[in-house]
């Protein structure tokens, strides 16, 4: 059973994927065309794409019954009418499913930091570009102190989305840690925390200087899977039977880089904790 669930799963996702992406894809070479006011009012509707290919997914995650997600929420009331800044522990892909479909509806759609080498998948990479995902490069700590300049790349990416991003209500998604938690990634790192990776500050800063005059708050989630983090497949598969989501509204700091650093160790650290209370629990 277990298989022929994932089957349909990825079936489907494939196939609303498709769905989706063409009124997308004839949207953006619309808008391609039109003048700096038109193409400011047909990002609107490009971006409510993002809510319908969700709606679909969360739809296939109950009819299939792929998971139950238990949703803690905390702080103040979400909002579709405001910013968010978004951050998680991130363990698997599987964690963008279960962010987009718990969020959906109660904040504005997520966009988030991704790979530049991404923009290839078939039918996302494109979709994404058109949405004005942040496009990020990765470079090793050698190539970085070897060419300084390079820092600067990351910023100017995410500067430039955030001049799309004030538009209207947004909710930019970060992972703080860089890439997803390995237990070997952990220990090469000799992470300073029992169950997370170390935390960058600086793409969060970034988005947070770009949306200064919006005021957006902060919702940090925290993700546990039971039984262990599934892959992609086995979590189609319906081999990950419950999620805990716990998510909370905070006022981030002043953007400043030293209190941004300070501000994300001491979430962290509240964090850490929390992941340790509940897998004992």
């Amino acid at each position: 059973m277990g298989h022929v669930r994932g089957i349909l799963a990825f079936g489907f996702i494939a196939v609303h994927t498709v769905v989706w992406c063409t009124p997308l894809y004839l949207m953006g070479l619309v808008r391609a065309l039109l003048p700096v006011p038109a193409k400011v009012w047909i990002n609107g509707p490009m971006v409510r794409i993002i809510d319908g290919w969700v709606a679909c997914n969360r739809a296939m995650v109950r009819v299939l019954g792929v998971t139950r997600i238990e949703a803690e929420w905390h702080g103040e009331t979400f909002t579709r009418d405001g910013w968010y800044l978004v951050f998680a522990n991130h363990q698997s892909w599987t964690d963008i499913i279960v962010l987009q479909n718990t969020l959906l509806g109660r904040i504005p759609p997520l966009r988030f930091f991704t790979k530049r080498e991404l923009i290839w998948a078939p039918l996302v990479g494109v979709a994404m570009w058109l949405l004005g995902f942040p496009y990020v490069r990765r470079h090793s700590r050698a190539a970085l102190e070897a060419n300084p300049a390079l820092r600067g790349q990351d910023r100017e990416a995410v500067v430039r989305a955030c001049a799309g991003f004030r538009e209207r209500p947004t909710s930019v998604l970060a992972f703080l840690e860089g890439t997803r938690f390995t237990a070997a990634k952990h220990a090469a790192q000799e992470s300073r925390y029992r169950h997370l990776l170390n935390p960058r500050s600086g793409g969060f800063g970034y988005a947070l200087d770009g949306l200064a005059d919006k005021r957006p708050q902060a919702v940090d989630v925290t993700i546990v899977y039971e039984g262990g983090v599934p892959g992609f497949w086995d979590f189609l598969c319906g081999r990950c039977r419950r999620v805990r989501f716990v998510a909370r509204t905070l006022q981030p700091p002043e953007n400043e880089r030293d209190a941004v650093s300070a501000w994300i160790e001491h979430r962290w650290a509240a964090k850490d904790a929390e992941l340790e209370e509940i897998r004992k629990g």
